[in-house]
């Protein structure tokens, strides 16, 4: 399909580029803008109405993983907008004025054992399209992704609220999946009033899931509880996390924790609160000095497993928009402007923020 457009695409633009890693965003104006003729075969250049501010972007932009992104580089990589170009020559069904999401994986090759065996989000090609890491993101007003891979978003669904769930929802959702649980059994959420954990007790609320959030302050308690968690443990309150966590879950402890948390602490305490044959999934991404201290005979007696799990896939991510749109998930969101960038991520780093920031437009 070769793809023109009559859409006016200007030169510039605003963008939040990341020139220097531990630094602030350096907010720009005149950012350029790829035209029509630039775009390769498979992209398409979408004119970006909402983007969402996730950890991930906080440890992007300051250098705490392991591998680090090239830079200079525009962060972000969730997003909501609508197409205005097509690169010629390209295949697939999104056409001009479609309304797409935009997410961490940009594309995936579709050919390689993990794609055919429905674990496309481990494609290594993922970890050379990500958004906001290895190519420039949402954080701009005209963000290039790729035809095969945007997200179609329903013209019913708002916009803002969606957002999130293009990372946040998708990323807690396909945890939930990955721990394997069935009605009524309790699931620990750590980190529960944040932009994901908020969205993990509503998604084990939908799935039939008793849930025990665990966070701080009383902002994110009230939160927590409004959204259906039976029970809450304050980790800076409890004097024995452990064990209040047990007793929260008949004595025994959850039957699986899902942790989005960006530390290693609540990882290794949930190793401990777990009950027998239970699920540690890790989702959060702490620094690249974090480690599981696992004692090995406790983890071979009480029978336990241990997932990571990334992102999601395609299907995963329908599924997750799906029960939003049935009303059963709903983001808890604030929304700001691209200028606020900063100093959300400030908050976001001293744990000021109960769920999700979504920049507009």
């Amino acid at each position: 399909m070769s793809s023109t457009t009559t859409v006016e695409i200007p030169k510039v633009q605003r963008a939040a580029v990341i020139e220097e890693l531990g630094k602030p965003y350096s907010l720009k104006t005149e950012h350029p803008v790829k035209q029509q003729q630039e775009l390769a075969p498979g992209e398409c250049l979408i004119k970006m109405e909402f983007a969402g501010v996730c950890h991930s972007d906080l440890h992007i932009r300051n250098g705490d993983w392991a591998t680090k992104a090239p830079i200079p580089i525009v962060g972000g990589h969730e997003g909501i907008g609508r197409v205005v170009a097509i690169g010629d020559h390209s295949s697939g069904a999104v056409k001009v004025g479609d309304r797409v999401g935009v997410k961490w994986i940009g594309k995936v090759c579709g050919k390689c054992e993990l794609c055919r065996t429905g674990n496309e989000n481990c494609c290594l090609l993922t970890f050379q399209t990500s958004h906001g890491f290895k190519l420039n993101g949402t954080f701009q007003e005209y963000a290039v992704s790729f035809v095969d891979y945007v997200t179609p978003i329903p013209e019913e669904m708002d916009a803002a609220a969606s957002t999130p769930i293009l990372c946040a929802g998708l990323t807690v959702y396909k945890a939930l999946k990955n721990a394997h649980l069935t009605v009524g059994q309790w699931v620990a959420i750590s980190g529960a009033g944040g932009g994901l954990g908020h969205l993990a007790i509503q998604y084990a609320r939908a799935m039939g899931y008793r849930v025990l959030a665990i966070d701080t302050g009383i902002t994110k308690k009230e939160l927590c509880l409004e959204l259906g968690a039976e029970k809450w443990v304050d980790f800076k309150e409890s004097n024995d996390l452990i064990a209040d966590v047990k007793a929260a879950t008949d004595g025994a402890g959850p039957h699986a924790a899902v942790i989005a948390a960006g530390d290693a602490k609540p990882f290794n305490q949930a190793i401990m609160y777990l009950r027998f044959t239970g699920t540690l999934v890790c989702v959060g991404m702490p620094g690249s000095d974090a480690f599981l201290q696992v004692p090995i005979t406790l983890l071979i007696a009480k029978g336990l497993k241990i997932i990571g799990s990334s992102i999601g896939t395609q299907q995963d991510v329908t599924e997750a928009l799906n029960l939003v749109s049935l009303g059963l998930v709903k983001c808890k969101h604030v929304i700001k402007k691209l200028e606020d960038v900063n100093e959300v991520l400030d908050d976001m780093s001293t744990g000021k923020i109960a769920g999700r920031v979504v920049l507009r437009f």
